[in-house]
């Protein structure tokens, strides 16, 4: 969805346009950040390097910029929503892009750097002047001048070797022809119409390039407004992608395409809950060993998905009363042995009977079905701990002993036991 360069103007026949920005976060606590989706395509459209509103954005924030120009990512760090970045970019665009004289677009930046000036110069009604320095973005802007200019004189010079060794080639190096390229052109014509940049190719391939541009902004626009709807919605679509790759065949090997889809959608948690429920049915024991790895992209070491992967058990429980109810430790176990569950997520599930998947009545049935597998877990987990208290007790008949004649403190096990048994053993020998 494109939007006026100057927001200012509501006529929806106005020739400059701009895509509207896209934000995506990423990231949590500390090292939450905003990436620009498309911050390329909008500075292309303001004629302006990216780097310039990233940094734009970063001085009005007070927040740091981070620029991979190989890989299109422009971030801001921090958490920033894409309405509030779009505002903002109004500011950028009154002050660094609009003419002051006639308010269009079309111009060009041009700076001194032993002067330490930044001058515009409108290519719509040729106003120049000097834009105000006291912004922090204009010291970004003297260190890093835009390269536009420089580039373009020398595709210029390029172009036109090219075209005198075309017009040699051709045999018009003399002549009234030969004199052609000696004469200047008129600067607008020269600087301004390229049929370059009119031409559209109509090969295949340049058909298929714009066709996957095109795709790409699609996404990405997709991606803004997804993450705009509610959880609900987000849910849904997400219920719906694991339902078409299922249907499609592809669900066996779209394990990461899961996980990303979750990611993007910012319903990770919750993706055992969906999974449980396309997934799995009254064979849940096979399917647990056939689609664990899409579990434990979710699960591993992470309880609140493993809490959601427990309701949508209940659930599934619920669907397959009949079939299931009596085999819920067995199944309990098999989720806990594939470390779907982990043990101290199953102990507090079992501490309290919850209504927010099932009917309370049900949940204490499944509760009470869960109960023996649950004591088996509790008597391990003792078992480990008398364990733990024996080791503790070896290292007590531990003792240090100190000899006069030795350089080095030794180490020795005592056992009363064994050693009064060996005494009398050597004096029966003597």
């Amino acid at each position: 969805m494109s939007v006026n360069v100057n927001r200012s103007v509501s006529d929806q026949f106005y020739r400059y346009k701009m895509p509207r920005l896209i934000a995506k976060v990423e990231g949590k606590g500390n090292g939450i950040k905003t990436v620009i989706v498309n911050m390329v395509d909008v500075a292309k459209a303001l004629n302006r390097p990216p780097t310039y509103p990233t940094k734009f954005f970063g001085c009005e924030l007070g927040a740091q910029t981070q620029f991979d120009a190989k890989n299109d990512r422009y971030i801001v760090n921090g958490s920033h929503e894409a309405n509030k970045l779009q505002d903002m970019l109004d500011g950028f665009i009154r002050k660094f892009v609009l003419c002051s004289e006639c308010d269009n677009p079309e111009t060009d930046l041009h700076v001194n750097a032993k002067k330490q000036t930044i001058g515009s110069s409108c290519k719509a009604c040729g106003n120049r002047g000097m834009l105000d320095t006291r912004h922090k973005l204009c010291t970004f802007i003297l260190k890093n001048p835009p390269e536009s200019d420089s580039s373009c004189v020398k595709e210029k010079k390029e172009k036109e070797k090219k075209n005198r060794k075309k017009d040699k080639e051709n045999g018009s190096g003399s002549g009234e022809a030969g004199n052609h390229n000696d004469i200047d052109a008129p600067d607008v014509v020269d600087g301004e119409e390229d049929d370059d940049d009119w031409a559209e190719e109509t090969t295949e391939e340049a058909q298929r390039r714009r066709m996957e541009e095109i795709s790409d902004h699609a996404k990405n626009l997709t991606l803004s407004e997804d993450l705009e709807k509610t959880l609900e919605e987000r849910v849904n679509i997400f219920y719906n992608f694991v339902k078409q790759k299922k249907e499609s065949g592809a669900i066996d090997s779209a394990d990461k395409e899961i996980l990303a889809e979750a990611e993007r959608l910012d319903v990770r948690a919750m993706g055992p809950l969906i999974l449980s429920e396309l997934l799995f049915d009254e064979n849940i024991r096979d399917q647990i060993k056939k689609f664990k790895r899409h579990f434990l992209r979710f699960c591993h070491n992470d309880k609140k998905a493993q809490k959601y992967l427990l309701g949508g058990f209940e659930c599934l429980v619920k669907l397959h009363q009949s079939q299931l109810l009596p085999r819920v430790p067995i199944i309990l176990k098999a989720l806990y042995d594939a470390d779907l569950l982990e043990e101290d997520v199953i102990l507090m599930w079992a501490e309290k009977v919850s209504k927010k998947y099932v009917s309370k009545e049900l949940a204490k049935e499944i509760h009470a079905k869960a109960a023996p597998f649950v004591k088996w877990l509790k008597e391990a987990e003792e078992e480990s701990e008398g364990s733990e208290a024996e080791e503790e007790e070896d290292d007590e008949n531990v003792e240090v002993v100190y000899s006069s004649s030795a350089r080095e403190l030794k180490v020795e096990t005592v056992k009363p036991e064994k050693a009064e048994e060996d005494d009398d053993l050597d004096i029966d020998a003597i």
